[in-house]
């Protein structure tokens, strides 16, 4: 039996004419951080790791705005939607992650003065096979990982936008690409910082307020909210418990410790994170920022 979800399409969010506005006003605004910090002449160390500039604070945000992608923002939220429970303990694998780049990479690395784990192993071991390895997986990863991120995120101005063509929404994902490897080339890790800063701000801020206002409209009922949420997704009290997507068969049940190990080990191997720790001045800044980072995971 095929599968159908009890959602419609939508196809645009408010007033076409308003999104434009805020989010060339916001493109506007970063492209002149990104430009200014960015100012001057800047040597390799400054162009790829900031020269240690930040704080173990702004670096934890920065973190957190790393991982509030598209991929994860939305993808959490849809799996929550569509899974309930099931979909709550994905989100979960994100937080207990941070415990091991805190306890077992951050300052470690940090302290080892290599860029990247695949730097650290070829330090230790045969450099020709590590880096081979490492610079494959690397790319095949990458591939996927940003497709999703480039296909969530060209999806989403595609609906705040309000465009409809197909082959529209093809060109408004080309240049949001285009977009962030601009923001990469010109600001370096200095100026990628300050958006990311920016980012993890305006995306925490918004998500206080729209679950005041989720809440607000419930009376702060938690429990009326889940009722409400289970109605109607059709599935009742099962959308509140275990089993729901993983626990269903067996296969499911290795679906779910597989996706907990990669969440769990994945974060610690995750190049653009790793790099992160450089940008401050000492191991325990790394530490720091890793802690601050997990705080500000919502």
């Amino acid at each position: 039996m095929a599968l159908t979800l009890p959602f419609a399409e939508a196809t645009s969010v408010g007033s076409p004419i308003l999104n434009i506005a805020i989010f060339a006003a916001f493109v506007v605004i970063t492209l002149v951080i990104v430009i200014r910090v960015s100012s001057g002449k800047k040597t390799a160390e400054q162009y790829y790791t900031a020269a240690g500039a930040f704080s173990g604070r702004q670096n934890g945000v920065a973190i957190a705005g790393d991982y509030l992608s598209a991929a994860s923002f939305l993808g959490i939220a849809g799996a929550i939607a569509l899974q309930g429970y099931d979909g709550f303990m994905y989100s979960i694998g994100f937080l207990v992650a941070w415990l091991v780049a805190l306890l077992l990479v951050a300052e470690l690395l940090r302290n080892s003065g290599r860029y990247t784990m695949a730097d650290q192993l070829a330090y230790r071991m045969r450099q020709r096979p590590v880096r081979t390895a490492a610079a494959t997986s690397t790319v095949v990863v990458s591939i996927f990982y940003l497709l999703a991120q480039m296909v969530g995120a060209g999806a989403l101005v595609t609906l705040l936008l309000g465009v409809t063509s197909e082959s529209a929404k093809a060109w408004v994902i080309v240049g949001v690409g285009l977009l962030m490897i601009f923001y990469v080339v010109v600001g370096g890790m200095k100026g990628t910082t300050w958006v990311q800063i920016v980012k993890a701000v305006l995306l925490m801020g918004g998500t206080v307020l729209i679950t005041v206002l989720v809440l607000a409209k419930f009376q702060f009922n938690i429990s009326d909210l889940l009722g409400a949420a289970a109605d109607k997704t059709g599935k009742g009290e099962e959308f509140l418990q275990p089993g729901l997507r993983y626990g269903v068969s067996t296969t499911s049940k290795i679906d779910f410790v597989s996706l907990g190990l990669a969440l769990v080990l994945g974060t610690a191997g995750l190049p653009h994170i790793l790099i992160r720790f450089y940008t401050v001045p000492t191991a325990k800044d790394a530490r720091k920022s890793d802690r601050t980072s997990s705080h500000a995971w919502p």
